[in-house]
């Protein structure tokens, strides 16, 4: 990251700006950072200025305790201001939980684009969730940051076997480094049910993007914030898992991007 801003609370947030054209702010989800959501960026720079950052607990960024959902909102606001204060935001995961939070509150932003943000539709699974977020908060008070990421991991359905050879892989000690900022996405995602009161506050377009390949319950999910907000719109990229391709993806954002900027 080649730049740096100021949010509210003192705390130092990593960003590289590319491209030029209307703002679009890119907000990676948990286990990552701003490189995660780079390639994307990169097939975005033609036709917009891009911002990538790293959310506070992670990569160059700083991070402040205690932890709440408002602060990470205000280092959308520290960007947004640093760019011009007008932009448009994408979310990927729970990053997109963030980026419809910021919306929410008020935010200057033109448009949200999210993809599957991972909420429930119904009821089911919160006592799960919140038997995670115990966990989780004990792992990680413990400094067990292994077992925090292996909590995770096991959220996501990962199979026993891939998580004992992700923590054999090269990769692990980078997932142990930003472990920590799991808490912050387990805040943004709540109770993990759609936010339906919240959403119903978002008065700028709103567009909602699943995959084909991905479980029915996301595409509910993705569905069920689309039909939360006043203006949303749902789309389906046949194909497309969890783990979205920038090429499949990017002419979608563009599209709408642009149509509404």
């Amino acid at each position: 990251m080649d730049k740096q801003t100021i949010s509210r609370d003192g705390t130092p947030i990593a960003y590289e700006h590319t491209g030029r054209g209307p703002t679009v702010v890119l907000v990676s989800g948990a286990m990552s950072t701003g490189g995660t959501v780079a390639p994307l960026a990169a097939r975005l720079a033609d036709r917009f200025g891009v911002i990538v950052y790293d959310r506070r607990g992670r990569g160059e960024s700083g991070d402040t305790a205690p932890y709440s959902v408002a602060r990470e909102v205000e280092d959308l606001a520290a960007l947004i201001e640093a760019a011009g204060g007008d932009a448009a935001l994408y979310g990927v995961s729970s990053g997109g939980a963030l980026v419809l939070a910021a919306a929410a509150a008020g935010l200057p932003v033109r448009q949200v684009a999210v993809y599957e943000t991972p909420f429930a539709d119904q009821g089911g699974g919160t006592a799960e969730r919140a038997e995670y977020t115990e966990s989780l908060g004990r792992a990680l008070a413990e400094g067990r940051r292994g077992d925090a990421v292996e909590l995770f991991l096991r959220l996501t359905g990962m199979a026993e076997e891939m998580i004992q050879g992700a923590r054999r892989s090269p990769m692990w000690p980078g997932m142990e480094a930003i472990a920590p900022s799991l808490a912050h996405d387990d805040a943004v995602m709540g109770d993990g049910l759609v936010p339906r009161d919240r959403l119903a506050s978002v008065t700028v377009p709103v567009l909602a993007v699943a995959g084909g390949a991905s479980p029915a319950w996301l595409r509910a999910a993705t569905r069920a914030v689309a039909e939360s907000v006043p203006r949303g719109t749902y789309r389906v990229l046949e194909g497309q898992t969890h783990m979205v391709d920038p090429d499949a993806l990017a002419p979608v954002l563009a599209e709408f991007f642009v149509a509404r900027a």
